[in-house]
């Protein structure tokens, strides 16, 4: 069965939003694995609270504006250059706790 969505098409049954259709397995039908590497990362973040991120954007926020407001705007652009970097460290730790390789392999077991 083939609907179209948007400019796509999808084959199989329709997937609603928010649901996942993950199967665990990888491009070429192998189960998916991740490396020690990201699985050490996976396990370091996910002990930190989701909001850790949050208030360490929203400090670099400050902490630029004021470097600015010192005269000192090449500090005050470096800082500032962080808040994107912490906010996105933020969503993938959001993510490792939802959805982690962890998640799935829980849920198979």
């Amino acid at each position: 069965m083939e609907r179209k969505y948007g400019q796509g098409t999808q084959t199989g049954t329709k997937t609603n939003y928010g649901e996942s259709s993950y199967s665990g397995e990888g491009t070429l039908g192998r189960p998916q694995e991740e490396g020690p590497i990201a699985k050490a990362i996976e396990r370091e973040t996910s002990r930190l609270p989701s909001d850790t991120f949050l208030w360490m954007g929203t400090t670099a926020i400050g902490v630029s504006l004021l470097l600015r407001l010192a005269g000192k705007k090449n500090a005050a652009n470096f800082v500032g250059e962080w808040v994107p970097t912490l906010l996105l460290f933020g969503v993938y730790n959001k993510i490792v706790k939802v959805a982690g390789h962890d998640a799935y392999q829980h849920r198979v077991e």
